[in-house]
């Protein structure tokens, strides 16, 4: 008897859905861990880490650009930089 339910939903039976993604719980639990405190400490020294060794592998060992063309000889490329 809502005199806004027009508003709120257009199906007949009158229930509004609202959509959620299987693991949208741990999303937001990451989200929430990334935005403390100590999650913002710990990413500042992520440039140091994990983005640097991407930078050394783009730059230092031909990563720029693929010499091959499909996903297993991209892959056979990366494996024989990393084992170099």
């Amino acid at each position: 008897d809502c005199p806004t339910r027009a508003q709120c939903t257009a199906s007949k039976n009158h229930v509004k859905v609202v959509t959620r993604h299987v693991w949208q719980h741990f999303k937001e639990q990451l989200n929430a861990n990334r935005l403390s405190v100590s999650g913002k400490e710990i990413y500042k020294h992520r440039k140091e880490t994990v983005e640097r060794s991407f930078a050394d592998a783009k730059q230092l060992h031909g990563h720029r650009y693929a010499r091959f063309r499909g996903l297993a000889k991209v892959k056979a490329q990366a494996l024989l930089a990393a084992a170099c």
